[in-house]
């Protein structure tokens, strides 16, 4: 007999799920489901849906062998809805039950689906981070700027991770100034650790390909991990191999290296398979042990209890209708090179190229990359959000959302950044080896050969002159543009238009 459904998605694949914690083996019935609209709300990368449904099966297969009743749906299932709230009835009706338990979802869509269904739904906090939504709220209220910074100290006092006698250790609580180190090619360099399909992934992969496969992105190879004993191998390895390297070279791209020294380990964050607490606790074991310098701890740990933590808070206090800001009036459509259509710039067509054949790309490929692009040229935020949501494996809204609309879009209009992440192309040409191969100069600041983001980068300054002008980290620039010749600024202006013409006539740029 069943006296009750207990939800569990596709992202919240750990055992101490609030919901798991509160159910009971004896009475209740775990249901789990590969449904169409989480697949296809937006048209996600194919090794991403690989990676969570793969991960769902082994997961499933691990709680009945705990000794839980699992109702599991396959997406190929004659019988399956396409819902999650679907779902939730037909094993209702199945057992003739309607209370249902589940932990809060990290996304406003489901949480309102679950709210409004014909059900006795219970949602329970998603108690697997370190900060609460009420303690973010109580941290953020008053405040008349929300930096994550001063954020990122409570989590550290939080946690007492890299403390020492209530204070950072080494005296300081950020290093990142150590942190912006340009890569060269290593061919020691380790790669995160990739893992050989087991059966059960083979199936999966086949049916993703059948039902997905002409997404964009590349399902094959698949190397991630999909259990949590996988992933904390994963874990150990960046820890003892790649570690040591990661703050110096976190901001680097190297045409020849995908990852550099970056963990890949956000997917399985993200999908519950790793915790946040012991991801940054084996990072500080290593730092204790003297095997990393401290500017790498430092710099994974702030990412994860700082970054990570803040953004969520961010999400879940700004509301639903976050996603849909656009305090600049961007109005363009993403250009199709974003899809794989074919440009001119080696830095977009690099990260563009990674991302369709990994579902992954690091922070600064993102920020100052593919955002800084969209956000210069004028996308629609909403537009470059539902890109970022689709075509990476760790991407999930209450965590990609506040890193597209606030960080790099600059769309909730300075709740996250206190300014724009727009640069010309001189921060690429710094931080990769991208520019050596481009069919762009960039050092050419004006006419046919000039970089593309030199001449949208001060078009975006023109366009934005009243909102930014007044900005204590953005008047120098404008004094820079108003020393220069008329004529060369006029220059500037005309090749910007030449640019963002061809994008909306879509043609190659």
């Amino acid at each position: 007999m069943v006296k009750r459904l207990v939800l569990v998605l596709g992202d919240q694949l750990s055992a101490g799920l609030s919901a798991l914690r509160e159910a009971d083996k004896a009475n209740d019935l775990i249901v789990m489901a590969e449904v169409g609209d989480e697949a296809g709300y937006v048209p996600h990368h194919p090794k991403k849906i690989a990676l969570v449904l793969s991960a769902m099966r082994h997961f499933a297969a691990e709680l009945e062998e705990d000794g839980w009743r699992v109702a599991y749906t396959r997406m190929d299932d004659a019988e399956a809805s396409k819902s999650i709230v679907g779902e939730l009835m037909r094993r209702g009706q199945e057992h003739g039950v309607s209370a249902v338990l589940a932990t809060r979802p990290g996304e406003w869509r489901l949480i309102e689906a679950l709210e409004n269904a014909p059900l006795s739904v219970t949602l329970l906090p998603d108690d697997r981070f370190i900060c609460s939504l009420d303690e973010f709220d109580d941290w953020a209220e008053g405040r008349k700027e929300l930096r994550m910074e001063y954020f990122y100290r409570e989590m550290r006092r939080k946690t007492g991770l890299m403390m020492e006698e209530g204070k950072p250790a080494g005296g300081k609580w950020n290093y990142d100034h150590d942190n912006r180190k340009p890569a060269s090619d290593d061919m020691l360099r380790s790669q995160p650790m990739q893992f050989t399909p087991d059966e059960m992934t083979e199936e999966v992969l086949d049916l993703v390909e059948a039902q997905f496969g002409e997404n964009f992105g590349a399902l094959r190879p698949f190397h991630f991990a999909v259990t949590r004993a996988q992933a904390l191998r994963a874990l150990d390895h960046f820890a003892k191999h790649l570690l040591e390297g990661f703050g110096d070279y976190q901001d680097a791209m190297l045409q020849g290296d995908k990852f550099l020294h970056h963990s890949v380990l956000s997917p399985y964050l993200n999908i519950g398979l790793l915790d946040p607490v012991e991801i940054c606790a084996r990072v500080e074991e290593e730092w204790k042990a003297g095997r990393v310098p401290i500017n790498a701890a430092e710099g994974f740990i702030r990412q994860v209890t700082g970054w990570r933590e803040y953004v969520r808070g961010i999400y879940f206090r700004e509301g639903p209708d976050y996603t849909a800001r656009n305090a600049l009036g961007h109005k363009r459509d993403l250009p199709w090179m974003y899809w794989g259509g074919e440009t001119r710039m080696n830095c977009v067509g690099h990260a563009v190229a990674q991302t369709r054949e990994e579902a992954y790309a690091h922070h600064i490929q993102r920020l100052m990359v593919t955002g800084n692009f969209a956000l210069l040229a004028g996308v629609h935020p909403g537009q470059l959000h539902e890109w970022y949501l689709a075509v990476y494996a760790d991407a999930f809204e209450w965590v990609e959302a506040p890193n597209t609309i606030g960080m790099s879009q600059f769309a909730d209009g300075g709740i996250i950044a206190s300014k724009p992440y727009v640069s010309s192309g001189n921060y690429i040409a710094k931080m990769s080896d991208y520019c050596g191969g481009c069919a762009y100069s960039v050092k050419e600041k004006v006419g046919e050969g000039a970089c593309p983001f030199n001449l949208l980068f001060w078009d975006f300054m023109q366009r934005h002159r009243e909102r930014f002008e007044g900005n204590p980290r953005m008047g120098q620039m404008y004094r820079t543009w108003d020393r220069m010749d008329e004529g060369k600024r006029d220059a500037v202006l005309d090749g910007a238009r030449r640019i963002l013409d061809k994008l909306d006539a879509g043609e190659v740029v």
